[in-house]
């Protein structure tokens, strides 16, 4: 993964590209808390590719205006693409994307085991994929827009 280590001081759209899983990991808290419409899924088996949009919370500005005095700029999301290839098959357990398209998930975390990546979404959902080798393309689409939501988490 090619990633600036002062990528989260810009104001740049998030493009990456994971190949281990320590790059996935770093994918996977960029993408904690986005929205994920069922309708914006795909799995082709022909071309061994999944993909899916997402309404992305920007995490990196979210923290960085934390430590800015009261006032400052509004939270963000974006939408945000991500592709997976070299994908064997894709499951999903909790959700059924025939009849449930316009259900949105919250994606929690994207975790790698063993020829696998799991989609680890709220409310007992995962999107399972079989893999060859890891190779996730992730890149942000369009303009961020202002959001009052800031997800939270229980402990």
């Amino acid at each position: 993964m090619t990633l600036s280590p002062d990528l989260a001081a810009r104001d740049r759209p998030f493009r990456v590209r994971a190949q281990d899983p320590d790059d996935l990991a770093v994918v996977s808290a960029y993408l904690q808390d986005a929205v994920l419409p069922l309708a914006e899924i795909a799995y082709e088996p022909a071309a061994e590719r999944f993909v899916l949009v997402a309404a992305r919370f920007r995490w990196e500005k979210a923290l960085r205006a934390s430590v800015k005095a009261e006032g400052g700029e509004p939270d963000e999301r974006v939408h945000c693409g991500v592709r997976f290839e070299e994908v064997t098959a894709a499951r999903v357990r909790g959700a059924d994307l025939k009849t449930e398209r316009g259900r949105m998930l919250n994606l929690l975390q994207i975790a790698w085991s063993d020829g696998h990546v799991d989609l680890i979404c709220a409310e007992d959902v995962t999107i399972r994929l079989d893999v060859r080798r890891l190779a996730c393309h992730v890149e942000d689409l369009g303009e961020p827009w202002p959001t009052v939501f800031r997800p939270t988490h229980e402990d």
